[in-house]
């Protein structure tokens, strides 16, 4: 919330520098985020009187003016602003004067010179070259009864901050300078002086029926008619200048005053023409099929989620939201009907964000705006709009559907001394409840003081008793809590050894070449059908974009993204990696501090490679990395365990190049070649090769062992074996491994293989020939030939049994 601090001062002026208020404001919990000055500094500039306007003789679109500064004399200044003419007052810099510095960053200084020849004593200045507005067609016009010669900054009161305020939900009550001003007068203990607000006499008898259906939509309705208003009259400058402060431009004289009593005192109303309204208003839930058109030019659906305003013939306003098009007041408004309401905050939040806007009023409504003022509100409004538009009001019609109900809180001393972390006293605690108007009743109950508060109408944030605890806090100020060291022994929790931390896990992975991606949890729908083939994905209910509709289960898509943003930018070589979590249903999953009932949240790191294998250099040939390569690296991170491969079919994946990885006969994760119809659906000019992996399996490893120093030589043995191509290399070498040697195989790689292009003796179409080399040793002996040569018998046997090879004649 923005407003300057000049408002605030003339409700409550405490005595406070400027810093010293914000300060005080942050360490309350009403966080101000910027401090900004109205205008920049800049000096000599006061207000000028233009006498006369002649053209100048050598330029066609410049002006000779004769102007009075409140110097004793007439300057002579030349000006090429269309709008100048005679007898209108405007910022005047005159000779010596220093205005604030251009785009150059310096300071820009008058002089006494000539344009085309003739002398030119000052200058007259727009808004933007004084740095009070963007506003730069022609000169600043000022009112006619401006002082000349007054200094511009004491004139438009150009000595003031914005103070721009980051409040949180819980401060509905704050979201209004009077206010902020009660917070100050409750902290402070300053005078609080807020507006006179005295009922208006009714002129006419004038009234509108209005019915309210839902109460569960609107607790309290009130409204009245005024007829005769100009809405071409001129908002005074006092306002416009407020409301630009508060960031809020000015629109008409009826806009206006509605948008400043919400700034001043918090109550958001609207105004309808009367003219335009067709019968009586009714207060109720749209139904299915409705439509409305709002001032802001959209037209959208209703349903029965939403509240409306609506008279006999249709739906005249988003309640609490905004209103509609067809009852806008315009220039030729003659007659209005002013609406003042209290709408229940779960009515109204999220109601203006499923049509993608937000507004000034459903931002207070959703956090809880006061209902008891409503008419007085209601009353301040109609003040303004007689003084301002003219007009006669009719009688105020005021619906009480619903109380707000405000249960009470209890406070217990000794609990609040035990949270707060120093002795309060009792007389403190009420001090601070009479500063803040909570009215409290106090009880002796077992040697304790309890002090039982009923939250006031404007405080929807009083609920339990850390609220009221946190509030005595606040007002007698964080900085006299007294500063102790922890009693309690701090200990550092050592993590266990056969454990890394995801930080440790990252760098892992960063040490294979990848760069870490972070993305949303929440993606694209096609990616959760083209990566994951997931039809039914978890959809977000209040997506921040249209696209980013559900939560993912696959880390793939996004990589893919990040992949394809890379590309956009010329980049050559990428590798990505990601660590976070995916989403996916699952009923067995129970609610808990940790989880949420029917959705499992694993941990998950991805990787993808693109492009060459290495970074350019001159040592090894170009290739582009392939299947084998990202393999490695899985390998490599999941090292010393020993993973296998399986062949799978995967939705994202290459069918032929695409593994199941298994650790220790657990399915931990996907590897392989981006499926070449995705390849060409997401314009990747080469196919990348990903992986993905259960982060708790990478981040366990296996806590090293001693194991002495074989004392005996190993032996090796080469094998040519022929099988069938389907035979995969792991079944392979586990039946090496398996084979019934008491245990002399220590180990056996896989180094040629052997595809003949033509038909060979011995050799099937369908077969492969096969080299490994098989290691053998004995711990305790020597290895004699019988006992290798028994060992190689019973590898050849158990291969030729497990996966039909035989030796290669």
């Amino acid at each position: 919330m923005q407003f300057p601090e000049s408002w605030l001062r003339s409700f409550c002026n405490p005595d406070l520098t400027t810093q010293q208020l914000a300060d005080l404001l942050t360490m309350a919990g009403l966080e101000v985020e910027e401090l900004d000055p109205v205008a920049p500094p800049f000096t000599g500039v006061v207000v000028g009187h233009v006498l006369e306007v002649a053209k100048h003789p050598d330029a066609d679109r410049l002006n000779v003016c004769k102007v009075d500064a409140g110097t004793g004399a007439v300057l002579q200044i030349v000006c090429g602003a269309p709008n100048v003419r005679p007898g209108i007052k405007v910022p005047c810099a005159t000779v010596g004067a220093e205005l604030p510095p251009g785009a150059d960053g310096k300071v820009f200084k008058i002089k006494l010179g000539k344009l085309r020849g003739v002398e030119s004593q000052g200058m007259l200045c727009s808004a933007r070259e004084l740095g009070i507005s963007e506003e730069a067609s022609g000169l600043h016009i000022l009112a006619d009864d401006a002082p000349v010669g007054v200094n511009i900054r004491e004139h438009l009161k150009l000595d003031d901050t914005l103070f721009t305020l980051k409040l949180t939900p819980n401060l509905a009550h704050c979201l209004s300078v009077a206010g902020i001003a009660r917070e100050v007068s409750a902290l402070t203990g300053a005078p609080l002086t807020l507006p006179a607000i005295e009922p208006v006499k009714p002129a006419i008898d004038a009234t509108v029926p209005v019915k309210v259906e839902a109460s569960d939509l609107c607790g309290r309705f009130a409204g009245r008619v005024i007829r005769g208003v100009n809405p071409q009259a001129k908002t005074p400058d006092w306002m416009v200048e407020r409301l630009a402060r508060c960031g809020q431009r000015s629109v008409s004289p009826l806009v206006d005053i509605s948008n400043y009593v919400m700034f001043e005192l918090g109550q958001p109303s609207h105004v309808f023409d009367l003219d335009k309204v067709k019968g009586g208003i009714t207060v109720r839930w749209a139904r299915e099929g409705e439509s409305l058109k709002l001032l802001n030019g959209n037209t959208v659906a209703l349903d029965g989620q939403v509240g409306v305003i609506a008279d006999d013939a249709q739906v005249e306003s988003l309640a609490g939201v905004m209103g509609g098009d067809a009852t806008a007041v315009g220039d030729d408004t003659r007659n209005v009907y002013l609406e003042s309401a209290f709408w229940w905050p779960k009515a109204i939040a999220g109601r203006a964000r499923r049509y993608n806007f937000s507004t000034d009023a459903s931002h207070r409504f959703e956090r809880g705006v006061d209902p008891a003022p409503t008419v007085a509100y209601l009353e301040r409004i109609t003040q303004l709009i007689l003084d301002i538009c003219g007009g006669e009001a009719g009688p105020v019609d005021d619906q009480i559907v619903r109380q707000a109900e405000r249960q009470p809180v209890t406070l217990r001393l000794s609990r609040a001394q035990r949270v707060i972390g120093m002795p309060v006293s009792r007389e403190e605690v009420e001090t601070v409840f009479t500063r803040l108007g909570l009215a409290f009743t106090a009880s002796a109950v077992e040697g304790d003081v309890h002090l039982t508060v009923t939250p006031p109408s404007w405080r929807f944030d009083i609920q339990i008793e850390e609220d009221l605890i946190e509030e005595a806090v606040r007002v007698i100020g964080f900085d006299k809590l007294p500063k102790r060291a922890p009693k309690a022994p701090v200990v550092s929790e050592v993590r266990p050894e056969a454990q890394r931390s995801l930080y440790a896990l990252r760098r892992a992975v960063a040490a294979r070449g990848y760069q870490e991606a972070i993305t949303f949890s929440f993606v694209e729908a096609r990616w959760e059908a083209d990566f994951a083939g997931n039809a039914d994905p978890i959809k977000v209910l209040n997506p921040i974009a249209a696209p980013l509709a559900v939560m993912r289960s696959t880390l793939v898509g996004s990589l893919v993204e990040v992949l394809r943003t890379n590309l956009a930018r010329k980049a050559e070589r990428v590798r990505l990696f990601e660590v976070g979590r995916v989403f996916r249903r699952d009923a067995s999953v129970v609610d808990s501090d940790q989880t949420v009932g029917g959705f499992n949240q694993p941990v998950k790191v991805a990787g993808l490679a693109y492009g060459p294998a290495e970074a350019l250099q001159w040592g090894v040939p170009s290739r582009n990395v392939d299947f084998f390569d990202v393999k490695g690296d899985v390998e490599a991170l999941l090292a010393p365990r020993q993973a296998r491969f399986e062949a799978v079919e995967h939705p994202a994946f290459h069918p032929g190049r695409c593994a199941r990885v298994w650790v220790d006969d657990r399915d931990v994760g996907v590897i392989g070649e981006l499926h070449p119809k995705w390849r060409q659906s997401y314009d990747l000019p080469l196919a990348p090769v990903l992986f993905e992996l259960d982060a708790d399996v990478l981040a366990a490893r296996v806590v090293p062992s001693f194991t002495s120093v074989p004392k005996m030589q190993s032996v090796f043995r080469d094998l040519a074996l022929v099988v069938k191509d389907d035979v995969a290399h792991a079944a392979l070498i586990e039946a090496i491994t398996a084979a019934p040697t008491e245990g002399l195989v220590k180990g056996a790689r896989l180094f040629d293989i052997y595809k003949p292009k033509t038909s060979v003796q011995g050799m099937a179409d369908d077969e492969r020939s096969l080299a490994v080399r098989v290691e053998l040793r004995d711990d305790e002996q020597t290895l004699t030939d019988e006992r290798i040569d028994g060992a190689m018998k019973a590898v050849l046997t158990a291969l030729a049994a497990s996966v039909g090879a035989r030796v290669r004649g």
